[in-house]
């Protein structure tokens, strides 16, 4: 599958994204957040709602107490809505800026289904559950990073990368799904990358010592290289 196809996959390019941080936030950084039940023909499967639990928590920790993530029953009282989506687009995730109650929120749409990928990857998703999860969780990850406010960036490594710049794609998945002996593996293994976590850090004023600590988490050592500058 071509760069431009799979970055169409992922959605918008790298200028739709610069949000800056979601809120105005309390002081205690609690962020609202709601999932919606899956819509029909979403390929939704049981237990993808923790898919996304996982990837919430794992931004949660990477903020190192400056962010609590506090599931609500409405959409209405959520500052972040991720919702299951059907086919369509050639899209797999996307993520839409909101006004909620006058601060920055934002619609996260999540397309369950690897066909937008191309064979290759749809294929090996069909024979590997757990690369079909690595797909849906990363993606989750990639979206709500953008609804925290994270950019694209050209960094390979980084979980916000566009693929519209190219590289191997069923690499960036597969590198991750190498870290996994069972599904409950990804509970504990965020896939964020230094380079991701200086763009937390710079929207949320993270302190320089909570990001150090993360980066020392064996979730993130040994997976992704050393942080580098992300390019505005």
């Amino acid at each position: 599958m071509g760069a431009l196809a799979v970055a169409a996959a992922l959605g918008c390019p790298v200028r739709a994204q610069e949000l800056g941080p979601l809120g105005p936030l309390a002081a205690d950084g609690r962020v609202t957040y709601f999932i919606a039940p899956p819509a029909t023909g979403s390929a939704y499967r049981n237990g993808d709602a923790d898919l996304a639990t996982w990837a919430l928590r794992a931004w949660e920790r990477a903020a190192g107490g400056a962010l609590t993530f506090v599931r609500v029953d409405s959409a209405e009282d959520a500052l972040v809505r991720l919702y299951w989506a059907p086919p369509g687009g050639g899209q797999y995730g996307e993520m839409v800026p909101l006004d909620v109650h006058r601060k920055r929120g934002a619609a996260v749409f999540v397309r369950p289904e690897t066909n937008a990928f191309g064979p290759d990857i749809a294929g090996r998703a069909a024979d590997d559950a757990l690369f079909r999860d690595t797909i849906v969780y990363l993606t989750c990850v990639h979206e709500l990073g953008h609804a925290l406010g994270l950019r694209h960036t050209d960094q390979f490594e980084d979980v916000m990368y566009f693929f519209g710049f190219g590289g191997d794609i069923p690499e960036f998945f597969g590198r991750y799904r190498r870290q996994l002996h069972a599904r409950g593996d990804i509970a504990t293994t965020a896939g964020i990358s230094a380079g991701d976590l200086a763009q937390l850090r710079s929207l949320y004023a993270l302190p320089l010592q909570a990001a150090a600590r993360e980066l020392e988490l064996p979730e993130t050592k040994g997976l992704w290289t050393p942080l580098r500058l992300v390019r505005p």
